[in-house]
Protein backbone atom coordinates (compact mmCIF):
# COMPACT_ATOMS: atom_id res chain seq x y z
CA UNK A 1 0.00 0.00 0.00
CA UNK A 2 1.38 3.26 -0.92
CA UNK A 3 1.18 6.45 1.69
CA UNK A 4 -1.19 8.14 0.12
CA UNK A 5 -4.04 5.45 2.00
CA UNK A 6 -2.85 5.95 5.05
CA UNK A 7 -3.05 9.28 4.42
CA UNK A 8 -6.66 9.29 3.21
CA UNK A 9 -7.30 7.35 6.49
CA UNK A 10 -5.28 10.41 8.54
CA UNK A 11 -8.01 12.74 6.34
CA UNK A 12 -11.08 10.96 7.03
CA UNK A 13 -10.14 10.97 10.92
CA UNK A 14 -9.65 14.57 10.74
CA UNK A 15 -13.06 14.82 9.47
CA UNK A 16 -14.68 12.60 11.97
CA UNK A 17 -13.37 14.62 14.40
CA UNK A 18 -14.90 17.55 13.44
CA UNK A 19 -18.12 16.26 13.19
CA UNK A 20 -17.91 15.16 16.80
CA UNK A 21 -17.08 18.63 17.73
CA UNK A 22 -19.68 20.01 15.82
CA UNK A 23 -21.76 17.47 17.48
CA UNK A 24 -21.32 18.84 20.69
CA UNK A 25 -21.83 22.01 19.55
CA UNK A 26 -25.25 21.05 18.67
CA UNK A 27 -26.13 20.00 21.96
CA UNK A 28 -25.79 23.16 23.68
CA UNK A 29 -28.10 26.31 23.66
CA UNK A 30 -26.67 29.82 23.43
CA UNK A 31 -28.09 33.34 24.19
CA UNK A 32 -27.52 34.19 20.75
CA UNK A 33 -27.47 33.20 17.18
CA UNK A 34 -23.82 34.62 17.06
CA UNK A 35 -22.66 32.47 19.96
CA UNK A 36 -23.77 29.43 17.98
CA UNK A 37 -21.96 29.73 15.04
CA UNK A 38 -18.77 31.99 16.50
CA UNK A 39 -17.55 29.18 19.14
CA UNK A 40 -14.69 26.84 19.64
CA UNK A 41 -16.14 23.79 19.22
CA UNK A 42 -17.83 25.39 15.73
CA UNK A 43 -14.60 27.02 14.70
CA UNK A 44 -12.13 24.00 15.18
CA UNK A 45 -14.87 22.00 13.78
CA UNK A 46 -14.69 23.90 10.89
CA UNK A 47 -11.01 23.96 11.05
CA UNK A 48 -10.55 20.50 11.17
CA UNK A 49 -13.07 20.13 8.15
CA UNK A 50 -10.56 22.27 6.17
CA UNK A 51 -7.77 20.72 7.02
CA UNK A 52 -9.35 17.42 5.96
CA UNK A 53 -10.01 18.44 2.45
CA UNK A 54 -6.46 19.75 1.59
CA UNK A 55 -4.91 16.24 2.54
CA UNK A 56 -7.96 14.38 0.38
CA UNK A 57 -7.38 16.75 -2.74
CA UNK A 58 -3.42 15.86 -1.62
CA UNK A 59 -4.62 12.23 -2.06
CA UNK A 60 -5.53 12.77 -5.52
CA UNK A 61 -2.34 12.71 -6.91
CA UNK A 62 -1.32 9.41 -5.37
CA UNK A 63 -4.71 7.50 -5.50
CA UNK A 64 -6.47 9.05 -8.37
CA UNK A 65 -10.04 10.04 -8.28
CA UNK A 66 -11.44 7.17 -8.08
CA UNK A 67 -9.06 5.58 -4.86
CA UNK A 68 -9.49 8.67 -3.12
CA UNK A 69 -13.90 8.61 -3.54
CA UNK A 70 -13.69 4.73 -2.23
CA UNK A 71 -12.05 5.99 0.92
CA UNK A 72 -14.57 8.61 1.73
CA UNK A 73 -17.06 6.29 3.07
CA UNK A 74 -14.65 5.16 6.18
CA UNK A 75 -15.70 8.67 7.76
CA UNK A 76 -18.66 6.54 8.46
CA UNK A 77 -17.08 3.72 9.98
CA UNK A 78 -14.71 6.05 12.27
CA UNK A 79 -17.95 8.48 13.29
CA UNK A 80 -19.61 5.40 14.36
CA UNK A 81 -17.10 4.48 16.75
CA UNK A 82 -16.27 8.44 17.83
CA UNK A 83 -19.94 8.24 18.59
CA UNK A 84 -20.16 5.31 20.51
CA UNK A 85 -16.78 6.69 22.64
CA UNK A 86 -18.16 9.62 23.02
CA UNK A 87 -21.84 10.11 23.42
CA UNK A 88 -22.70 6.76 24.04
CA UNK A 89 -24.31 5.82 21.20
CA UNK A 90 -25.70 2.17 20.49
CA UNK A 91 -24.08 0.25 18.33
CA UNK A 92 -26.90 -2.01 16.71
CA UNK A 93 -26.41 -4.86 14.57
CA UNK A 94 -27.56 -3.49 11.56
CA UNK A 95 -24.69 -0.58 11.58
CA UNK A 96 -22.49 -3.33 12.41
CA UNK A 97 -23.31 -5.02 8.92
CA UNK A 98 -22.97 -1.88 7.28
CA UNK A 99 -20.05 -1.33 8.55
CA UNK A 100 -18.63 -4.62 7.32
CA UNK A 101 -19.85 -3.87 3.73
CA UNK A 102 -18.33 -0.36 3.99
CA UNK A 103 -14.90 -2.24 5.06
CA UNK A 104 -15.63 -5.28 2.29
CA UNK A 105 -16.21 -2.74 -0.28
CA UNK A 106 -12.74 -0.59 0.64
CA UNK A 107 -11.15 -3.96 0.22
CA UNK A 108 -12.52 -5.15 -2.79
CA UNK A 109 -11.56 -1.93 -4.72
CA UNK A 110 -8.00 -1.53 -3.35
CA UNK A 111 -7.05 -5.27 -3.59
CA UNK A 112 -8.30 -5.62 -6.75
Amino acid sequence: MNKFFFLMILAEFIASSSQMLLKKSAEKSYASVIKEYLNVFVIAGYSLLLVSMVISIFCYDGLGYMGTVVMEPISYVIVMFMARAFFKEKLTARKLIGMGLIVCGIAVFHLS
